[in-house]
Parts: structure tokens; C-alpha cells; sequence
């Protein structure tokens, strides 16, 4: 069973109060938007994702780099951004199954989309709700401050995104009754007795305002951890020096097993740690012939892919390399450059400073060159 995904990213974000709309607001250098499609990423169930963007947001959208999402502009309402897209799926007869998300619903569990997924085998929508917790109140006359009170709400419920539907069906529901569109796409269903509704989740909320965006990031905060990465290699004629990706003119080079590179082995070994999933030797052996003299970026780039497929992105990478020569001060920008499109980030989550020790010991006497890395690293999930 495949499905195609729509995440709506359309609206104007008024109660926002930012001069950068909502779906484009950043935690740890990835945008709601991002973090969708990067859990989404996890399912291959999922076979296209689709995203329906505001035309205002062009610049922004096209600055994402998105691969393999089809973009779609948006309508002046919800309802209208998603027929957009219901459209555009049935015109390439995509999926049977679609799934109407919106991205400032970003905290899901892939938990939670797993099910909604296996659901879907055996329903003709799927949706998770939860409780109402609070007390309800109902204003009757706000002039004359008369309210209802003591309203129940053992029959309430709210719900949530991702909502399953079969593609044809909600398809043809969006053509037929758009007058009956309230806030999601479940409201078209007139019989609520063929929809299968699953337990959804009190961190799936929905991002509205700042006070909210905060909360979100106090929770990607409390999954924060953090990792430490140190490498030494001895300088030695005939070789080729390459620090944090780049060739660096010298009459020596590092000696290793690899490209002897110290930034982005030590770079390896801190996103490993935090990620808690051993250290580059483990991954790359120095006894393997595959890994002979094999480009340290090309190991690091693998690190990256395997811990993007588990939810891990890098927060920020602050390093420290320690030699007599080359100086650093004229390659930080590069490097900085360089390392932020190894690791996918954006520059201003690296920082790289130089250090010397004084001209005492091995590195000193410019038989070695060091680096030390502190990463950190936040979960998406």
C-alpha cells in the first residue's frame, strides 16, 4: 500500500506576528517544513510528497533545496490549497491513498504515522483525535458576559494531522462540497461512522503563535545530547594535507589510513557519540583495503545520511585545531563553508577557531597536527 503526502504550508501566518512566515521558522537550522518532510522521509510507504506553498514564500521555499517535493501554490483558503493539490495527484494518477498534513504540526511521532499507515488497510479515513482535558465554557452574550458553564465534554474531542484518506473519494469530496469545509478535511464527511479514529498524541500540537514555537523548542531542547570528537595525525613528506575537506598547500601532509583528514574525522567522531552510535573506527575500519586512502568527507557524508534516516539533526559543531602550521585564520571560511554542506547545515551553526601550543610538544614542533570538536545534536521525534 503506497500513499502520496500533502503538507499544507500556504497560509499567511497572521497570529505568527513574524516577519518570516511560519513554515519557515528554524530549530536547530531545519524549518517546520524540513522537519516534515525529513520524518516523512522514514516511511517508503510514502511515495510523493507534495507541498503547497504561499506565492509570496517563493524565495523562501526555492532557498529549502528540497529534492523529490513537487510545489504547489497555495488558494486564499485551506480548503483551496489542498483541492490544489488533490488536483494536481489525481491529474498523475498518484497513489490510491493520500495523506493532508500541515506543517505546523511538526512534533508527530513517526510512531503515530506508522499507525495511521497501518490503519489505513482497513478504513476509508483515518484520523487521530484526543481528549478535551479542560473545563468548557460557552459564551452566550459577551456584551452581557453570560456564559453556559458546566458544559460536558465527555463527547469532545479534537483533532489532528496527518489525516488518511483514499485519494479519489476525498477527491472528489473537495469538488462536490467545499461549502461544508470547516478547519480540516475530515469536516467533509457527512457519516463520521466510516472514519476510524486512533489516539493521537498532546505534543502533536499546532504551531499558532511564538508562545507555541517556544514550547516546541523546549522540547527539541530536552532531546538535545551531545558529543566529542578528538583526532591526531603525524606530519610526514610526501603527502597530501587535507583539513576539514580541504587541500591545503604544504610541504607535509597527515599520515593515515584514509585521507588522514584530523577536522572531519574528529567532526565524525562527535556527531557519533551524541548520536550514541559507537566511533569512526567501528564504522570505517583502518583494516579495511575499501577504505584505503579514501576521502574523509566521503566517510562523513555516509555519517550524516545514517543518522538523518534515525532523526538526528546537528544543532551546532564548534572545533578546535591545534597546529604550529598551516594558520587557520585564512581558511575558516572555507572550511566553515565546506563543512556546512558536508553536514547539511547552515555556516552560522559552526564555529572553528585555531590554536597553537606555544611551539611545545610533537605538535608544537610541527610534527603533528590535532582537533578537537564539541557537536550537539537534536532528535526529531
Amino acid at each position: 500500500m503506497s500513499f502520496n503526502l500533502i503538507i499544507l504550508a500556504a497560509g499567511n501566518s497572521h497570529r505568527f506576528k513574524s516577519n518570516i512566515g511560519k513554515p519557515y521558522q528554524k530549530i536547530a537550522g531545519k524549518s517546520l517544513i524540513e522537519i516534515n518532510v525529513n520524518k516523512a522521509r522514514k516511511f517508503k510507504q510514502i511515495k510523493k510528497i507534495v507541498l503547497v506553498y504561499n506565492r509570496k514564500d517563493s524565495r523562501l521555499v526555492k532557498a529549502l533545496n528540497l529534492k523529490n517535493v513537487k510545489f504547489i501554490t497555495g488558494g486564499n483558503s485551506r480548503q483551496k490549497s489542498t483541492f490544489n493539490a488533490l488536483r494536481y495527484l489525481i491529474s498523475k494518477k498518484a497513489s490510491s491513498k493520500v495523506l493532508i498534513h500541515d506543517v505546523a504540526r511538526p512534533n508527530f511521532s513517526t510512531r503515530l504515522l506508522s499507525s495511521i499507515l497501518q490503519n489505513m488497510r482497513n478504513a476509508r479515513a483515518v484520523v487521530p483525535k484526543i481528549k478535551v482535558q479542560d473545563a468548557i465554557k460557552q459564551i452566550i452574550d459577551s456584551s452581557k458576559e453570560e456564559y453556559i458553564v458546566g458544559k460536558k465534554r465527555d463527547n469532545l474531542f479534537l483533532t489532528q494531522t496527518p489525516q488518511a484518506f483514499n485519494l479519489k473519494e476525498i477527491y472528489q469530496l473537495h469538488k462536490t462540497n467545499s461549502d461544508k469545509y470547516k478547519d480540516d478535511d475530515i469536516s467533509l464527511y457527512m457519516d463520521l461512522n466510516k472514519v476510524k479514529f486512533i489516539d493521537g498524541e498532546n505534543n502533536n500540537f499546532k504551531i499558532t503563535d511564538k508562545s507555541d514555537f517556544e514550547n516546541l523548542k523546549n522540547i527539541y531542547k530536552s532531546k538535545q545530547t551531545v558529543g566529542i570528537g578528538f583526532d591526531v595525525h603525524r606530519l610526514v613528506p610526501k603527502r597530501k594535507l587535507f583539513l576539514a575537506g580541504l587541500k591545503v598547500k604544504s610541504k607535509l601532509g597527515t599520515l593515515g589510513h584514509s585521507d588522514g583528514d584530523p577536522v572531519l574525522h574528529s567532526i565524525t567522531d562527535a556527531i557519533l557519540g551524541a548520536c550514541k552510535m559507537g566511533d569512526i573506527g567501528q564504522m570505517f575500519s583502518d583494516k579495511s583495503k575499501r577504505f584505503k586512502n579514501i576521502r574523509s568527507s566521503i566517510l562523513l557524508k555516509k555519517i550524516i545520511e545514517r543518522i538523518k534516516l534515525k532523526g538526528y539533526f546537528i544543532n551546532n559543531i564548534d572545533v578546535n585545531i591545534i597546529t604550529q602550521t598551516p594558520k587557520i585564520k585564512n581558511l575558516k571560511s572555507k572550511m566553515i563553508n565546506n563543512i556546512a554542506k558536508l553536514c547539511e547545515i547552515s555556516e552560522n551553526q559552526i564555529n572553528i577557531k585555531g590554536k597553537t601550543t606555544e611551539k611545545l610538544g610533537v605538535v608544537g614542533k610541527e610534527k603533528a597536527i590535532a582537533c578537537e570538536v564539541i557537536c550537539s545534536i537534536i532528535k526529531y521525534d
